[in-house]
């Protein structure tokens, strides 16, 4: 199994560090062309700047094969950045992103917590995992879901991970916090993927 990571922007070595200690090494890939989407079983979109990511991506045809794969059963997780880019709408901020990918239906909030010096750590329950340490980053967050989305976490009156289907959506990073279980998570919606689609 392969898990690649969108690498244009973003903790790339990380959430690939993180795939490699949970599956081998070499099982996270720096993805950055559509035909790199080809050869990985699900793919992670890490944070960053939206308005940067997205562009990058719609310039080297990735954005486009993402949201083909995203509409069938492939997996994707969206982290900060991400997780705007996974949304089907959002706030003023987010429409100077330019085109989403529009696979999860929720509207988010870009920088729902303020800019960079109010990034901050909090202890959340989520639904599935329990009790985390989530780091936020300059963060957005999700004001609405509507469809097939679920919440998984809450903080304050915001939502701050999401899941619908095959897509996860978080406004923290996981994979700086030390802790393996959302990546684990992750994983076993790839094992189901796989499993479906034999």
């Amino acid at each position: 199994m392969k898990v690649g990571v969108i690498a244009f922007q973003g903790a790339v070595s990380e959430h690939m560090q993180m795939i490699d200690s949970l599956l081998g090494k070499g099982s996270g890939v720096a993805v950055r062309s559509a035909e790199e989407l080809e050869r990985v079983s699900a793919v992670i979109i890490p944070g960053g700047e939206s308005t940067t990511i997205g562009k990058l991506m719609r310039s080297s045809g990735v954005f486009r094969k993402l949201k083909e794969l995203g509409d069938s059963s492939f997996p994707i997780w969206g982290t900060c950045a991400g997780m705007i880019m996974l949304a089907r709408e959002g706030d003023a901020q987010v429409e100077r992103t330019g085109e989403l990918l529009g696979l999860m239906d929720m509207r988010v909030k870009r920088n729902a917590f303020g800019r960079q010096r109010e990034s901050f750590e909090e202890e959340l329950e989520v639904a599935g995992i329990g009790r985390c340490h989530c780091v936020f980053i300059r963060a957005p967050a999700v004001e609405r879901i509507y469809g097939r989305c679920r919440a998984l976490a809450h903080f304050g009156r915001y939502i701050v991970a999401a899941e619908q289907g095959n897509l996860l959506a978080t406004a923290f990073h996981p994979e700086l916090s030390g802790d393996s279980r959302f990546h684990r998570y992750f994983i076993s919606k790839v094992d189901k993927s796989i499993f479906l689609n034999r």
